[in-house]
């Protein structure tokens, strides 16, 4: 079973995250102060990309096997849009770059490493990224340059390309992109793969949350 991992650095990240956006340019919202929020749902083709301003903001993580880096991302961003209030503006998904795992639930010790930070994972279920992954989303969230470079691969137009980023951009001047793959450590290495997930995870949605926050009346 394959499980690639890493980590590495890049000097002079951008602050403001491109695909960020032009996911929110193409979402139809302008920018202004507010808040975030989100909720885990089937993703919807979007048909000739028709959207309007009260379509949620869709964003799906990506890892490897769908099991262990991205079912907490997908949960950690969940959690930080509902305790803003907005967990019926943004979606969080997650999915796998294989199909090794497809139907089954996180890891336990994934289960077990969001737990202990008072989240519940049990309720994932493991699936593939596929094309309509990226018709049905506004932001397509890497764990690492592996599943960056792959998801790019697999965009068929600039536009699906310009939707992937990676979540340790969205730290404050990272000196790592790659959150480390914890599948073959142990339940130490998961809470640290956890707090950094949690801590980029804000980041990026501090980012989101202007455009997606509604104007008030």
């Amino acid at each position: 079973m394959r499980n690639p991992c890493g980590a590495g650095t890049r000097p002079g990240l951008w602050r403001t995250d491109r695909a960020v956006h032009h996911a929110i340019l193409r979402h139809g919202r302008a920018p202004r102060a507010g808040q975030e929020s989100a909720r885990g749902a089937a993703e919807p083709v979007r048909h000739n990309g028709g959207m309007t301003e009260s379509d949620p903001f869709r964003v799906i993580f990506v890892c490897t096997g769908n099991i262990c880096r991205s079912p907490m991302a997908e949960v950690v961003f969940r959690d930080i849009a509902a305790k803003q209030g907005l967990g019926d503006r943004i979606v969080s998904t997650s999915a796998g770059t294989g199909d090794w795992h497809v139907g089954e639930q996180a890891d336990s010790r994934t289960i077990d490493a969001l737990a202990r930070r008072g989240y519940d994972g049990t309720k994932h279920r493991a699936r593939q990224f596929t094309y309509d992954s990226f018709t049905g989303n506004d932001l397509v969230v890497a764990l690492d340059r592996t599943h960056e470079r792959i998801l790019k691969q697999w965009a068929r137009d600039e536009s699906e390309e310009g939707k992937v980023t990676l979540l340790l951009s969205f730290e404050h001047n990272p000196s790592v992109l790659d959150v480390p793959d914890p599948y073959y450590a142990d339940a130490r290495v998961f809470d640290e793969v956890l707090g950094m997930i949690e801590s980029a995870s804000h980041g990026l949605f501090r980012q989101l949350e202007p455009a997606i926050r509604p104007s008030r009346p």
